[in-house]
This record gives C-alpha cells, sequence and structure tokens, in this order.
C-alpha cells in the first residue's frame, strides 16, 4: 500500500529506494512499471499517462518503455545467455536485434556467457545477463528490485557498477533496496517506509 508518494527519475539519474522488506518498495516499482495500477494520482513515464492506456497498450509499454531487473534473475533455463537477452526484443518485435544484444553482453563484461546456460554462471553473471536484457529494447526507465539480494557482495557490486553505468549512458535508473552501502551509490537516496515516501 502506497500513501501519497511523489517521485521524479530524470534522464541519467539513478534514484535509491531504501526501506525494510515489506515497505512499499517494490509496490511502487510495480506501479510505475505499469505491472499494477494505482486506485488514484498519475504515473507518468517518458510522456506516457499509464493510467489512460488500455491494457494492450500497457503490455507493449511494459514491453519497451521499461526495464525489469529482478532479485531473482529470472533467466529461462534452457536458454543461452544471448536468447535470454533477445527474449524481449522477440516478443516486442519479432526481429531479434543479434548485434545489439551482444554488444550489450560485451559491455557488462560478459563476452564469454552469449553461448553458455544459465547453470553454468556465477549468480553476478546471470544477473548481469538479467540487466543486459532490461535493456534490449531501449527503454527510457530500468526499475531494479533488490537487485543484489541474492548474491555475494563482489558480485553485487559489479552489478551495482553496471546499473551505475546504465544510468551514466542516459536512463532513468530506480534501486530498491534494503542496502545503505548499495544505495550511497545512487544520485539521490529516498526513503519508502509504511507505503510513504520520504527524504
Amino acid at each position: 500500500m502506497l500513501d501519497g508518494a511523489e517521485l521524479d527519475v530524470a534522464p541519467g539519474e539513478m534514484v535509491a529506494l531504501l526501506g525494510r522488506s515489506g515497505s512499499g518498495k517494490s509496490t511502487l516499482l510495480n506501479v510505475i512499471g505499469g505491472i499494477d495500477r494505482p486506485d488514484a494520482g498519475t504515473v507518468e513515464v517518458a510522456g506516457q499517462a499509464l493510467e489512460r492506456l488500455s491494457e494492450r497498450e500497457l503490455t507493449r509499454f511494459r514491453a519497451t518503455g521499461v526495464g525489469f531487473v529482478f532479485q531473482f534473475f529470472h533467466l529461462i533455463p534452457e536458454l543461452t545467455g544471448e536468447e535470454n537477452v533477445l527474449l524481449p526484443a522477440r516478443l516486442a518485435h519479432g526481429a531479434p536485434p543479434r548485434r545489439a544484444a551482444r554488444g550489450l553482453l560485451e559491455g557488462l563484461g560478459l563476452d564469454g556467457a552469449a553461448r553458455r546456460l544459465p547453470h553454468t554462471m556465477s549468480g553476478g553473471e546471470q544477473q548481469r545477463v538479467a540487466i543486459a536484457r532490461a535493456l534490449v529494447n531501449e527503454p527510457p526507465l530500468v526499475l531494479a528490485d533488490e537487485p543484489t539480494g541474492n548474491l555475494d557482495p563482489a558480485s553485487g557490486a559489479t552489478v551495482l557498477e553496471a546499473l551505475r553505468a546504465v544510468a551514466s549512458g542516459g536512463r532513468a535508473v530506480l534501486l530498491a533496496t534494503h542496502d545503505r552501502e548499495a544505495a550511497a551509490l545512487a544520485d539521490r537516496v529516498l526513503t519508502v517506509e509504511d507505503g510513504r515516501l520520504g527524504p
């Protein structure tokens, strides 16, 4: 449950939402990402007011307007790294941008992961594949929900650096975390407590 949350994230900015489990962080990301509809208020992403979109338009928005990175990587185990990255593009466009997928993997230090299956990758590698998958449709906004919560500290640091680079590349990044060290890498840190958003 959210109570009067007001939030602006600019292109090229990384904003951290810091709060305990159950504080409302994931709910806020779900509303911004078009997974849940708000009971009241306005959610606008890249000029689109989500509450005005039909279900079909909302599905299209989720495919192209926002990239999701989750705590549990949600890679398809039977698909290679490259095939996992290409999946959202196949669903949205039909024509797989293989060169773009390989470029994303290389940019995240995953040159060798393109042909490997997820079970052969470390947790940090799987999460970076998930970041590449979130970026393949070139969304203006990336939502990361506890992306380091399932990783060791070294892998978590690599993933956070990758998200920092995504913001530096001009995309808005919204990071939900309970980890103050992770939040410290953001341009701004906001707290979420009992569904309320504060400084």
